[in-house]
């Protein structure tokens, strides 16, 4: 399955639902749904002016998933800065054209140590599960997750 590593506390954000678009410098024709990784890398300074934790940011991890419905194409800063409270990136992030347009976050309940890569990259949980396989282990993750918590 498609996995994209964003810094955290991007990556939070994603999978809470409060970050809809995410800014790159590069464009995908890629749409459909992909797993979000949180890099070992977290971003402390967009931390502390969100009033965001470091401590309850998983890191080095697959959190969630997200669908990539659309791709927005910026043609000034301007046009960045307005959608601010979408992509809660800073000015430095300002010279990034595209907008990922994000919906649909879902959160694993139990993040899977993984090693991430730039851009979209194939995630191999494990060599033995077939794409196919790893989807229905998602999907089903959450189900028990709840069975665990009530035995």
């Amino acid at each position: 399955m498609k996995c994209l590593s964003v810094s955290q506390p991007y990556a939070d954000l994603i999978i809470q639902g409060k970050k809809t678009i995410e800014l790159r410098t590069w464009n995908t024709k890629f749409r459909g749904e992909f797993l979000v990784h949180a890099p070992l890398k977290v971003k402390t300074s967009v931390c502390k002016k969100l009033g965001i934790k470091i401590d309850g940011l998983g890191t080095g991890v697959i959190i969630g998933r997200v669908e990539l419905y659309d791709v927005k194409t910026y043609k000034n800063q301007e046009e960045i800065k307005a959608d601010y409270t979408k992509h809660f990136a800073s000015k430095e992030y300002f010279d990034h054209r595209y907008g990922f347009l994000l919906r649909n976050p879902r959160e694993l309940k139990i993040p899977i140590p993984y090693k991430g890569s730039l851009g979209f990259f194939e995630a191999k949980i494990d060599s033995k599960i077939s794409n196919k396989e790893l989807k229905t282990e998602l999907f089903d993750e959450e189900h028990r997750y709840q069975w665990i918590g009530k035995h």
